[in-house]
């Protein structure tokens, strides 16, 4: 079976005006709202190649926190109703102040994830949107699934891709801004120093509110994602 031309996600991402965006696009090396490479900053001990080869996985995707995992739409669906869907979920959630976050590391990668405060709530949403959002996706083919169990699942997020289309959702879900992909070969100085650019760049940012749903697309598989339109909520 060939690949969907387009797929779409549901994500978190703070408003292309604000210093979140800038600051986090900045870090991967890439705006999805416009498409255009950002000049990253500068690290203390880790080089510019080195940095940019850390931030090239989650730089496709852009500055995101995941609700609604990529998806193709199902047969006789279209851009509109999808729009239309995620418009009226938006509308049913009210705004919210976001909970600080801070960087650690999850896996092998390194990510910004909730302090506490707001986490039900993130976790609420990311619920609502993948219940509301299931009927419009299409299955995962063979291949979907085949390059899902290449990373080890566990009984119960097996169970969770094959119902959701996603291992990574309802109990299992985590709410994450992913920072780098894998670090695996950096050595413990690297490391360090990773770390605490992070923490001196994302932690001397202002409080912030959830107050839209992100729609991203990718137009081709493999190719970045973009930002194509916030749908905000209640006030």
């Amino acid at each position: 079976m060939s690949e969907p031309l387009h797929r779409y996600a549901i994500y978190y991402a703070p408003a292309t005006d604000s210093p979140w965006w800038r600051t986090g696009s900045q870090w991967l090396g890439r705006c999805a709202a416009t498409g255009r490479a950002r000049r990253q900053p500068l690290l203390p001990g880790i080089s510019a190649e080195t940095f940019s080869v850390l931030t090239a996985a989650p730089r496709r995707y852009g500055w995101h926190a995941t609700l609604k995992a990529p998806f193709s739409l199902a047969e006789g669906t279209s851009l509109n109703q999808l729009c239309t869907v995620i418009e009226n979920l938006a509308g049913a959630l009210s705004t919210f102040d976001m909970p600080a976050l801070r960087v650690q590391r999850l896996d092998d990668f390194l990510a910004l994830v909730p302090n506490s405060g707001a986490v039900h709530l993130l976790e609420g949403v990311a619920r609502v949107c993948v219940q509301e959002l299931a009927p419009l996706s299409a299955p995962l083919s063979d291949a979907d699934l085949q390059r899902r169990r290449q990373a080890p699942l566990t009984a119960a997020q097996d169970a969770l891709l094959l119902r959701w289309g996603y291992p990574y959702v309802m109990e299992e879900f985590r709410f994450h801004c992913s920072l780098t992909g894998s670090l695996n070969g950096l050595d413990s100085a690297q490391m360090l120093a990773l770390q605490r650019a992070a923490e001196a760049t994302f932690h001397q940012l202002p409080t912030s509110q959830f107050q839209s749903l992100a729609l991203f697309e990718e137009p081709a598989y493999g190719s970045d994602f973009r930002l194509v339109q916030h749908f905000g909520l209640r006030a």
